[in-house]
């Protein structure tokens, strides 16, 4: 589905990242509600959750400045996926984490590790952070071999509770040079 409403934060060669808005409920069900790509999850997300996590990044927006934004191909328009920049508790403190999720078909063509390097840039050259995170779930293997692609390597592990579930997460950190 073809949507670019949003403010653009981010360009990369193939992909526009912007802030999603309310119109972004379609094409984000596509993602959330695909069990294929939710399986990190364990879950496919029912309507109000999908609500629930758009308004989530409507909420990071205004209060953090960043959080996850959708993904656009440039070459027709479609929302691909998501991607950003989002504060998260890695046990006794908070991190920015690089998070990717992208809709199945645009799986194996780069465009995750793309959107990743631009939002590690993005961290170090625009929020001048000094390091930036990746907490992925120990199964997750493609999304580990993009944050390796992004410079990240391991730093520990936590576990995280989720769906009623105990969900062992590997902790991918980058510094900034």
């Amino acid at each position: 589905m073809k949507n670019t409403s949003g403010k653009t934060i981010l360009e990369t060669e193939r992909l526009l990242l912007r802030e999603m808005t309310t119109a972004d409920f379609e094409p984000l069900c596509g993602i959330l509600q695909d069990p294929e790509v939710m399986y990190a999850y364990e879950h496919a997300f029912s309507d109000e959750e999908v609500r629930n996590w758009l308004n989530n990044q409507l909420r990071r927006y205004r209060e953090d400045g960043f959080g996850l934004w959708a993904v656009i191909r440039k070459t027709d328009e479609t929302f691909i996926g998501q991607t950003g920049l989002t504060m998260q508790d890695i046990g006794d403190r908070q991190v920015v984490e690089v998070g990717y999720l992208f809709r199945k078909d645009a799986w194996g063509q780069g465009y995750a590790t793309e959107a990743a390097q631009a939002c590690k840039k993005y961290a170090f050259q625009e929020l001048n952070l000094p390091e930036v995170w990746s907490i992925i779930r120990d199964s997750n293997t493609a999304s580990q071999a993009v944050a390796k692609r992004n410079g990240m390597a391991p730093a520990g592990s936590i576990v995280k509770h989720y769906y009623g579930m105990d969900m062992p997460h590997i902790l991918y950190k980058v510094t900034k040079k």
